[in-house]
């Protein structure tokens, strides 16, 4: 019984740390007052005042420009590598798990670093280009990881038995492959989608002139203090993560989760 109650108590203690500031940022965001810690009644002011922020909206184009593009490439080219990977099994296996794994391994100063050298090196001006080679380079290797666990328990007498009832190869992609996989695709590119929008570090190294992202804005804007702008852009953010869990669970369902 003193256990149960302790675990329960230590679980509302993780809670309360975890939400509650999120709570409290979400109705600051409504807060007339300037300052957090007053409440000065329920206002839409810093909402007005966020979408009247010409350098923010081009920083969320930027951002959403790259994420979707970083995110289709990783998509593409990271299921082809687990594809590879699961199917043909060559001396080199262990070698090509190192070279998928060590993205996920490296700090993200030492591979923004490292980013930034070789363009450098390449005499790559630095832009939206540059952040989005950077980004699919980091994404492709989730994206690898999380189709492989999904290739793993795929089952392959599904298609042998597809091709003893006549189908073809597209037939059996289209009928049988492709609806297996969907909720693991659909998480991929969630994923990276998610990775890429939300990146700040590697982003500050291989950003140039021009090309100034979402973070980027937001680590400008609190530089010298918090605003309460910062706190509806972070609402709004919000929301959209939501959204995008609602998007993942309406494709996957339950038993995918």
């Amino acid at each position: 019984m003193i256990r149960s109650r302790l675990c329960f108590g230590v679980t509302i203690a993780i809670f309360i740390f975890l939400y509650v500031p999120i709570l409290l940022l979400m109705i600051n965001s409504f807060n007339a007052s300037k300052y957090g810690t007053v409440w000065a009644g329920f206002s839409l002011k810093w909402y007005y005042t966020l979408f009247s922020e010409p350098d923010l909206w081009k920083a969320l184009v930027n951002s959403m420009i790259i994420a979707v593009s970083s995110a289709a490439t990783s998509l593409v080219l990271g299921s082809l590598a687990a594809f590879t990977i699961y199917r043909y099994r060559t001396p080199l296996q262990k070698v090509h798990y190192g070279l998928i794994y060590a993205p996920l391994l490296l700090p993200d100063i030492l591979m923004g670093i490292s980013l930034l050298m070789l363009f450098v090196a390449w005499n790559v001006k630095l832009g939206l280009f540059t952040i989005y080679i950077a980004h699919t380079t980091f994404c492709i290797s989730y994206v690898t990881m999380l189709m492989l666990s999904k290739l793993q328990n795929f089952d392959y007498s599904l298609v042998e038995a597809a091709h003893d009832l006549g189908a073809g190869a597209f037939e059996t992609f289209k009928k049988v492959i492709f609806p297996l996989i969907t909720p693991g695709l659909v998480a991929a590119v969630l994923l990276s989608f998610t990775l890429s929008i939300d990146d700040f570090v590697i982003t500050f190294f291989v950003a140039g002139e021009g090309s100034t992202t979402l973070p980027l804005y937001i680590y400008s804007m609190i530089k010298y203090g918090s605003t309460p702008i910062i706190n509806a852009l972070s609402t709004l953010i919000l929301l959209g993560t939501f959204l995008l869990v609602f998007v993942y669970h309406t494709f996957a369902g339950e038993e995918q989760i």
